[in-house]
């Protein structure tokens, strides 16, 4: 389990669970349902330089930051994982997950491919978990559908995807997220199993 310290002295006996997928895998779809089935999880909240979507909002979705601010964060080693995802940083704080895993509670983080690499290397005992996309034609729908990207973004991060889809050897569990429901209580049996695992369970 990982292991932090808190301002109390108390060492926390959190798990981290990494959560990745390509653009439009529907990761955060699945979280949602996740979190809807196991309320105890804390969702950590990344920092990024893009700007905010529809419906987004500062401070719940992501702590959104200038270019220059996180230039800054970066500097003063203030993040435990960062990556330039299509031009636009996202990172997740030191003390973010800090403060929750010290309280003993276990947190998710939703992050690219280059942000899992890294909390494994930092935290050998996370947990990372791809979401497998459906077929080609139906990523391209949802990355259509979701209006946020121009023709020549989609053609990008399609691209992308093949590269994050090689990586995912690297990854301890990979959910097909052809059906939904089933791919939510894969996810759920998955966060249940870790849970009960015997040398969780000893510490």
């Amino acid at each position: 389990m990982t292991d932090f310290t808190g301002e109390n002295g108390r060492k926390g006996k959190g798990i981290l669970f990494v959560i990745s997928s390509t653009s439009g895998g529907g990761k955060t779809t699945l979280i949602g349902e996740l979190l809807g089935m196991l309320p105890d999880l804390a969702v950590s909240v990344s920092h990024t330089t893009r700007h905010p979507r529809a419906g987004e909002t500062d401070g719940i979705d992501y702590d959104f930051v200038s270019a220059d601010e996180f230039q800054r964060m970066i500097g003063e080693d203030e993040f435990v994982e960062w990556a330039n995802v299509y031009g636009e940083f996202y990172g997740t704080t030191r003390k973010a997950i800090g403060e929750i895993l010290a309280a003993g509670c276990d947190v998710l983080l939703d992050i690219d491919v280059q942000g899992g690499r890294q909390i494994k290397e930092r935290f050998p005992e996370s947990v990372l978990i791809f979401i497998i996309p459906p077929r080609r034609d139906e990523l391209v729908r949802r990355l259509r559908e979701r209006g946020t990207e121009k023709p020549e973004e989609i053609e990008a991060r399609l691209a992308q995807a093949d590269k994050e889809l090689a990586l995912i050897p690297f990854y301890d569990y990979a959910i097909a997220n052809d059906d939904l429901e089933i791919a939510a209580d894969t996810l759920r049996c998955v966060v249940v199993a870790e849970r009960c695992s015997v040398p969780r369970r000893a510490e």
